[in-house]
């Protein structure tokens, strides 16, 4: 009997060890997932963008704050080659966006940039006129008619070098009445009425709506700008730097700029 009764309290005490240790498998589970957990984003992202990137990068920026309470995205918005002059002269970026993989290059020959640019985005040009088109433009070639005033972008802005390379691919040359430092400027000189036509990109015709009509030419497709994203070196917020970049480039992201009317890279 007494054999019998220590058997018994043995497996008692055998199975009680079990339990109790079964309990600490189990309390180890959330512990370890709780410590993989991503740590919050916050703070301030300041992206310095292309000036035909303000629509979309806005929407971007909102969402992504939306979606990262504590966050604040500060965007600037000018002509490509404005913002690598500020980069280059020491402006607090985190983030630059550019219209063209030129401008993109000085930045990162000049060892400006983290890591490698990310293409993201591709555009090409269009002419916008006023709803009456003056000037009756209906062609790449008619903007050079003697009495149609046309407005284009400085050579050095994204805009502006492919303006250049399709008049020299067309044997075109244009005699603008002004050339703008950023696309946006370009459409304001059309959409106020100082000029009867002006060269844009695509995104920009549709977003300005009634304001211009837009006349799309085949030789557009000789000049199609690529748009690069990347980190800025001296940025003070890479995490937060990279996270904003993750977001241009992911799914939702393209949906906003494809909407737009920007084309994939």
């Amino acid at each position: 009997m007494n054999t019998a009764r220590t058997a018994a309290t043995s497996l008692l005490a055998a199975g009680a060890l079990a339990v109790s240790l079964s309990g600490c498998a189990g309390s180890s589970t959330p512990a370890t997932s709780s410590n993989a957990a991503s740590p919050t984003l916050s703070g301030t992202v300041t992206v310095f963008a292309a000036a035909s990137l303000k629509a979309t990068f806005s929407k971007i920026a909102a969402d992504f704050e939306a979606a990262n309470p504590g966050t604040k995205v500060t965007l600037s918005f000018a002509g490509s080659s404005d913002l690598v002059t500020q980069i280059t002269q020491g402006a607090p970026a985190d983030v630059f966006a550019s219209a063209d993989t030129k401008n993109m290059t000085k930045l990162s020959d000049a060892k400006l940039i983290d890591g490698s640019p990310t293409n993201f985005a591709t555009n090409v040009l269009e002419i916008a006129v006023p709803p009456s088109n003056p000037a009756n433009i209906t062609s790449f070639a008619d903007l050079a008619k003697p009495d149609a005033k046309v407005v284009v972008c400085a050579p050095q802005v994204p805009c502006g070098s492919a303006t250049e390379a399709i008049e020299k691919a067309t044997g075109t040359t244009l005699s603008p009445v002004s050339e703008e430092s950023s696309v946006t400027d370009v459409l304001g000189k059309v959409t106020s009425g100082e000029a009867d036509a002006g060269l844009v990109y695509v995104t920009d015709v549709k977003a300005a709506g009634e304001k211009v009509k837009g006349v799309p030419f085949a030789e557009s497709d000789k000049a199609v700008n690529t748009y690069p994203i990347a980190g800025v070196g001296a940025s003070s917020n890479k995490e937060l730097a990279k996270a904003f970049i993750a977001a241009v480039t992911s799914a939702e992201g393209k949906k906003v700029l494809t909407t737009a009317g920007f084309g994939t890279p």
